[in-house]
């Protein structure tokens, strides 16, 4: 028994063994400790294999290498296969692959990494694939350096590829939330049969906090009316995204899409307030950035000021409407942010460009500290 606590205390140092050990554990009857202790980027590993995935494609980059690096020892234990690619380009057409057989498979990347997978995710919507899509976002544009940053917000909402088209975004905030929002990443992308890009940075990926690892849903979907599973005794099914013939009408197929993702921005958004039913002064900031409002306003609140906190979960779709209830008793909002003023933008459309709506935000890898944004709310309100 404390040989199982030893390694559940030390998952940094030990990683996959540790799981393997708790899970074997479990298996002979042995009480093990509720929480295990885990970094962001191998709690996503071990969650999109609990979840169901069995493909993982991809190619290094810092800050998210703790990904490939776990899942090229978890998946072969678990009947799955890992594959480093040549190249970015070269991992997300293989998850088009994959996924077009009706498998669940997941890539991930940081942000000159995602930049090069845009051109596959596209052709992944056009064709009504579901995929999930790790983007722990670094400092830029350019190569920019290795530490975290959010300035992938705009890439991240507003598809990032060319086309009419849509990806569903989770921004966890703790390594806890990073594990149930990949379970509930591959739901969605099966459910929907959209990319879903789970949003984190790479001080998320590299930190490491206490977490309950997650039960997979339970829910089924049905993939046999469109995934490639070889076609005797029914008729062939082609998976494309290009539509020359004249039967096969490109805008129908957009209005299609559109109408789906319609019913995504109306049933999947997510979002967390904190101390916002009275706030006079209402923060909003997304994954690590919301972390450190949170303590702020907690600070705040101890000064005698009103401060509450708006955490969107879901980037897109964003939740407008709710924001705008948090709000209406606020005679401010502030955004805060690790990037120069991205979802500033769709707070704005939210709140409408005549509301008092302050921005404070830090880029290129550095991040806003609790005492930055208590006086910024005090100079400006």
């Amino acid at each position: 028994m404390y040989c199982l606590h030893f390694l559940r205390d030390n998952l940094p140092r030990h990683g996959y063994q540790c799981v393997e050990i708790l899970q074997a554990g479990s298996k002979r009857g042995l009480t093990v400790a509720d929480k295990v202790l885990m970094k962001g980027n191998e709690a996503i590993g071990e969650a999109a294999i609990i979840a169901g995935c069995r493909f993982y494609f991809a190619y290094p980059i810092t800050p998210q290498n703790e990904i490939p690096a776990y899942m090229s020892r978890r998946l072969p234990q678990v009947g799955g296969t890992f594959l480093q690619a040549e190249s970015e380009i070269a991992s997300i057409n293989m998850v088009f692959g994959a996924s077009a057989a009706g498998e669940r498979v997941m890539t991930s990347s940081s942000s000159p990494g995602i930049s090069l997978k845009q051109e596959g995710i596209s052709y992944i919507a056009g064709a009504e694939l579901p995929a999930v899509v790790v983007n722990m976002m670094r400092g830029g544009p350019g190569l920019g350096n290795i530490s975290g940053a959010q300035s992938d917000y705009f890439q991240c909402t507003r598809g990032g590829g060319h086309g009419d088209y849509r990806t569903i975004v989770l921004a966890p905030s703790t390594v806890q939330e990073a594990a149930d929002l990949t379970v509930l990443a591959f739901d969605l992308a099966d459910k929907y049969r959209v990319t879903v890009i789970i949003a984190g940075d790479g001080y998320l990926g590299q930190m490491s906090e206490p977490l309950e690892l997650p039960q997979p849903s339970g829910a089924v979907f049905d993939k046999t009316a469109w995934a490639l599973s070889g076609c005797r005794g029914r008729e062939p099914r082609v998976l494309r995204s290009l539509r020359l013939k004249p039967e096969i009408k490109l805008e129908e197929h957009n209005k299609m899409l559109q109408e789906r993702y319609r019913m995504i921005a109306r049933d999947e958004v997510r979002f967390e307030t904190y101390l916002a039913e009275d706030a006079d002064v209402l923060i909003t900031g997304f994954g690590i950035a919301a972390r450190i409002c949170k303590a702020a306003v907690a600070a705040l609140r101890e000064e005698g000021i009103k401060a509450g906190l708006f955490r969107p979960i879901t980037l897109w779709p964003f939740p407008y409407d709710q924001l705008e209830i948090a709000a209406e008793k606020a005679e401010s909002v502030l955004v805060v942010e690790m990037n120069e003023g991205q979802m500033l933008e769709d707070v704005q459309l939210a709140l409408g460009r005549k509301r008092d709506i302050g921005f404070y935000g830090k880029s290129g890898g550095t991040v806003p500290d609790v005492e930055e944004i208590i006086k910024r709310v005090k100079e400006h309100g």
